[in-house]
């Protein structure tokens, strides 16, 4: 596509690309296998000298299209798909960590990325050290060690809200030598594109707004191909020097400002196979489609919302980046004068007990685990996805006991609001 094409159109015409006679609609390649005429067609392919597809397990002609098309709208020069936002992000450093090697993660991030990093990858022998993302810059450079291979943050916090500095990150993590990797999930390319404030690799949960319809797990990893692997080669072996599982392939020669991409794709798709299913990369395409017109539904209700909560009188605190009050709203300015996303947290005067009262009386919204749909929907981390911590280990994560996660759809606002109005009433 044109780089001159603005993201309403990318998220229309982007990706697939049909030719005579071929179907103007992106097909599902419901297939685990491709043909092809002779041995050494399919020998090029495995020897890495020629792209084509061979088995599903690795790509996809549907998966390459959508990944395509998150690819043009976050501005990067390679994407992948994965079975899942956690395998994107284990994914991401994973291609570069190996073990004995440490990196560095915002302590704000959503909980199962917390978990992954935190205890599975260190049983992996990869370790992590978790700051606040609040910090000095003298406190985030104290974290780095010798071995440190990257920094990870996201651009809006699950549940917390923070909203990343990006471009203060990038900074401290550049001038180490390692790159910034950001989770974009909540804010979007529309709202978003980390790329223009430094950050090195993207990764998203598409399973929230760009699926936007709660029907696909799936998740994705963007290269900027701004980070100069050679010219820190001492420091990333696996991009740097042979891969003897693949003909002693040098992924940054090889491929240049590509290396990234290929080596998940070739190495850890072909070990591991968290492929997203076609079917699955089909539906988030169609919900990209329209992704440029939900978002700023989903920020123009959340504002309303969460400016009905803030003056209401059983509601203790609210925190949403577009309130002129929060702490993260002059960043939001900066990284996000269009909206930052449709999430909200709250909580109710009384603590923990109303909290759940209060979900219990909302009609409209769902309670459910997921978030960032065209549904309204809520939770209650302390009762649900973190009832396993004390108090003192939800504020030491970031999450209070008393906050309620709700996520506004793409609803008349005024209803959402008349379903939080009568709740409020009956606590």
């Amino acid at each position: 596509m044109s780089a001159n094409y603005r993201p309403e159109t990318i998220c229309i015409q982007s990706g697939w690309k049909p030719q005579k006679g071929e179907p103007r609609v992106l097909p599902i390649y419901q297939s685990t296998t491709y043909k092809y005429d002779n041995s050494d067609q399919m020998g090029r392919l495995f020897d890495l000298e020629e792209s084509g597809y061979f088995y599903t397990r690795l790509q996809n002609p549907t998966n390459d299209a959508v990944a395509s098309k998150i690819t043009e709208l976050e501005g990067g020069i390679a994407g992948m798909l994965t079975s899942s936002g956690q395998a994107a992000n284990y994914y991401a450093v994973f291609n570069i960590c190996e073990a004995g090697d440490h990196f560095i993660c915002s302590n704000s991030v959503y909980g199962g990325t917390f978990n992954l990093f935190g205890t599975t990858m260190k049983k992996q022998g990869i370790s992590c050290t978790f700051i606040d993302p609040d910090a000095s810059d003298e406190e985030i450079e104290a974290a780095f060690l010798p071995n440190t291979k990257a920094v990870f943050a996201e651009t809006i916090s699950n549940p917390s809200l923070v909203v990343l500095d990006i471009e203060r990150f990038a900074a401290i993590a550049h001038k180490h030598g390692v790159p910034l990797i950001i989770d974009n999930t909540f804010a979007t390319p529309i709202n978003c594109r980390p790329f223009e404030w430094g950050a090195d690799i993207v990764t998203h949960s598409t399973t929230k707004y760009m699926d936007g319809h709660a029907m696909s797990v799936g998740g994705a990893i963007i290269d900027s191909g701004n980070f100069d692997w050679m010219a820190h080669k001492d420091k990333f072996p696996g991009l740097t020097t042979p891969d003897e599982s693949y003909h002693g392939i040098i992924y940054a020669e090889k491929f240049g400002k590509m290396a990234f991409i290929q080596k998940a794709t070739a190495q850890l798709m072909r070990d591991l196979g968290s492929i997203q299913s076609p079917q699955n990369a089909f539906l988030l395409n169609v919900g990209l489609e329209t992704l440029h017109l939900r978002m700023p539904r989903h920020c123009e209700n959340a504002l309303k919302v969460s400016e009905y909560l803030e003056k209401h009188e059983k509601v203790a605190w609210v925190n949403y980046a577009g309130l002129k009050s929060n702490k993260y709203h002059a960043l939001a300015e900066k990284y996000m004068p269009n909206g930052t996303c449709g999430v909200i947290s709250f909580g109710l005067r009384g603590g923990r007990d109303v909290s759940v009262a209060f979900m219990d009386k909302l009609k409209l919204a769902a309670i459910v685990t997921h978030v960032a749909d065209a549904r309204t929907c809520v939770l209650h981390p302390a009762s649900h996805t973190h009832r396993q911590m004390t108090d003192a280990q939800l504020i030491e994560a970031g999450v209070a006991p008393d906050l309620i996660r709700f996520s506004v759809g793409i609803e008349h606002a005024e209803d959402i609001i008349t379903d939080l109005e009568q709740a409020l009433a009956a606590i």
